[in-house]
């Protein structure tokens, strides 16, 4: 069985939410960490796990950013991280998969599907060898208790319920 660690200086997590469904705002978590174990070479049995610390969320504005780690939202005191255990890796076609699993933030936890292109693998500088995933999904923010909304003088809805995930991922294999 061979164990992948998280390169996190090479892989990035990022999320989009609509604000005033007119536009587009862009937040990351900073620090965060991911292991995936296989042993086929398609990667079809990997176990992969991964959390991230709440407090790291970014999204350039640190009103914003303070009020996303209150209460109103991911309650970053009293749950200061989320996580995602797979409950199944699949290979569709070609470097296509889908990768399944439970995502908790705060105190929920549901099952999320991803869609996972697989970058291919190659041997760094240093003789590490490394694999790189790209992976995308949408989710509700309601899902998982992130329920906090207003709107607008004129009708209009603050924050979407629909998160857009995007996470650039590179693993090292571990000797």
């Amino acid at each position: 069985m061979a164990t992948y660690k998280l390169d996190a200086m090479h892989s990035e997590i990022t999320f989009k939410v609509k604000h005033l469904m007119i536009s587009t705002v862009t937040g990351n978590f900073s620090q965060f960490d991911a292991t995936m174990e296989a042993e086929a070479a398609d990667f079809s049995d990997a176990k992969i796990s991964f959390t991230a610390d709440v407090a790291s969320i970014s999204t350039g504005n640190e009103q914003r950013d303070g009020h996303l780690k209150s209460a109103d939202f991911f309650d970053a005191e009293k749950f200061p991280a989320l996580s995602f255990t797979s409950t199944a890796f699949a290979h569709k076609s070609g470097s296509d998969y889908e990768l399944t699993g439970d995502l908790t933030i705060k105190d929920v936890t549901a099952p999320v599907t991803l869609a996972v292109e697989y970058g291919g693998a190659m041997t760094d500088f240093y003789g590490q060898s490394k694999v790189g995933f790209e992976l995308s999904a949408k989710i509700s923010r309601a899902a998982f208790g992130l329920t906090w909304s207003a709107v607008t003088e004129a009708g209009g809805v603050v924050v979407s319920d629909e998160v857009k995930l995007a996470l650039s991922v590179q693993l090292v294999k571990q000797a």
